[in-house]
Formats: C-alpha cells, structure tokens, sequence
C-alpha cells in the first residue's frame, strides 16, 4: 500500500469536509483528478476508505485508521521542513495562512512584509476563506496560521487578538443614507447594491440576509473595494465594505459612510493555529509576528 504525500493531504481534506469537491478545492485538485486518486487508493490498498452518499462522504473504520496515521505523518513532514529551513539558505518553506477578506485586504499585507522581508527563505501561501472554513481547516491541519472571526467555537485552536474589524454601508452624498448615522441591514433590503464579485465577505453578507429573509438585489458584482467604493460614490448603489477603506476612499470621493449596527458587521479578529501541536520555529515565529509579540 503506497500512498504519497499529496494523496494523504487529499483525504483528511475530503474527510474533514465530508465532500470530495470540497476536499479537492482546499488542496487544489480537480473533481475528476481527487476522484481518481480516491478510487486509486481503495483499489491500491484492497481497503473501503469512505462511505458515499447523497449528502458527501464519511469514512469507513479503516478510513479512521488512515486519518490518524496520515494526520502523524504531515505534521512531521510540516516539523522537519520548518526545522530544515532554518538551517538550509537553500531550502523554502511555505507557511500556508488562511484569512477573511478583511484580514486578506486590509491588514495582512501590511503586517506581513517585514517579517517576510527578514525571512526571505519562506514563501507564505494565503487564501480567503470564511471564518468557519479557516477554523476547520487549521484544526485539521490543512493550513499553519488562520485569521479569522472570534465570534465562533473554536475547538483545537489556540487564538491570540489579532484586530479590530469593522464593516460599513457606503453611499453617493445625495443618498438618504447620508444623513443617517447607522442603520440595519433589514432597513436596506429594498435598496440596490454594488458587490464584491466573489469572495468570502460578500458569502458572508449574503448569508446574513438570508438569515432575515432577504436576498439582496446587486446593479454590478466588481473585483476590488476600490471599484465598489468609485461605484456607489457615483451613485450606482450603495455597498457594503470595511471601514478602513472607506474612510480612505471617502478623502477623494463623495462617499458617504454610514454605520451597520448588526453584531455581525463588527468583528474581533484572532490569529490561530492548531493545539496540541508544536509550531515549527518559522511558523511559530510568524504566528508570534501576527499576535504582536
């Protein structure tokens, strides 16, 4: 029975998503290459991995076997790599770091250049995710370092503060929102929106307004908080963004700002990584980066 490194990673992602298309795209497979090195693997090894139904998968007790021992042999593959990389001017090392858009857009670019300008041996592979998706997956190994809401159960992880985020609905000057200081997301239901296209901040925002029974009417999806805020400074609908950079948008626009009082829109943000688990040095050293130490 050989299985490699990609095809552990593959499995604990399915495993831990109960979905193989899930699975695929957090380890950046195709459905049809995941599915095949799934059937190549059962067939290799004579052995039932997961049990398939309508709604995903879950493993079978020789699967349960293979995901404790896989889990073992990543997390050594991850030490010996950072412990390596410390020592070898030759040898990269990747830290893969998942965020929500807030993080992704307003903060981490900032915070993490001086320590990748230190660390010039270390690439650092970030994605967006939902928080949720980002809790999942640290705690299950598939990235090192999240940053995420702290709003959530985050059972396996170890969270120091990271920020402070918060979002805000922005609009042309002549708008009604202009004179209003903060407002609801149920008192916008009936306005036209310019949104982020893609993303998991505007996942989040939809999914807030289904949770009241609304779906949102968007005018144009852009990709980028600087079109969307140019949009509805112009009129083509109001939006809803990080604070941050409306208030940076608003000093060359006729941007009005108006605040969202839902819990939801105001968000403490951590940094976390997986218990139990000792960091390699270059992780744990970035994780320390991150948390302010």
């Amino acid at each position: 029975m050989r299985f490699d490194l990609t095809d552990l990673r593959l499995f604990l992602a399915v495993a831990d998503a109960g979905s193989i298309t899930r699975g695929a795209a957090d380890v950046g497979l195709s459905l049809a290459a995941a599915s095949d090195r799934l059937r190549e693997m059962e067939a290799t090894g004579e052995v039932r991995l997961l049990k398939r139904g309508r709604r995903g998968v879950t493993m079978t007790e020789a699967g349960e076997t293979l995901s404790h021992h896989a889990r073992k042999v990543l997390d050594q593959v991850a030490l010996m790599h950072g412990e390596l990389g410390e020592h070898a001017k030759g040898l990269r090392t990747t830290i893969r770091v998942l965020a929500n858009t807030a993080a992704v857009v307003e903060m981490l670019p900032v915070r993490l250049s001086p320590w990748m300008a230190a660390h010039p041996q270390v690439d650092i592979e970030l994605r967006e995710r939902q928080s949720h998706e980002i809790a999942r997956s640290v705690a299950a190994g598939f990235a090192d370092i999240g940053v995420l809401s702290d709003a959530l159960a985050h059972e396996g992880l170890i969270l120091e503060p990271f920020a402070l985020s918060r979002l805000v609905v922005v609009s042309d000057a002549t708008h009604w929102l202009s004179v209003e200081k903060e407002i609801r997301l149920s008192g916008l239901t009936d306005q036209h929106f310019v949104g982020l296209a893609g993303g998991a901040l505007q996942d989040h925002i939809d999914a807030q307004a289904e949770r009241i029974g609304a779906k949102l009417r968007y005018r144009i999806k852009l990709r980028s908080f600087d079109a969307i805020c140019t949009a509805a400074g112009e009129g083509v609908g109001i939006a809803i963004v990080p604070e941050t950079i409306a208030r940076r948008h608003r000093r060359a626009s006729r941007l009005s700002i108006t605040r969202l009082t839902d819990p939801w829109a105001t968000r403490h943000l951590s940094v976390c990584a997986i218990s139990g688990t000792e960091l390699a040095p270059l992780k744990q050293s970035l994780f320390d980066h991150l948390a302010g130490r």
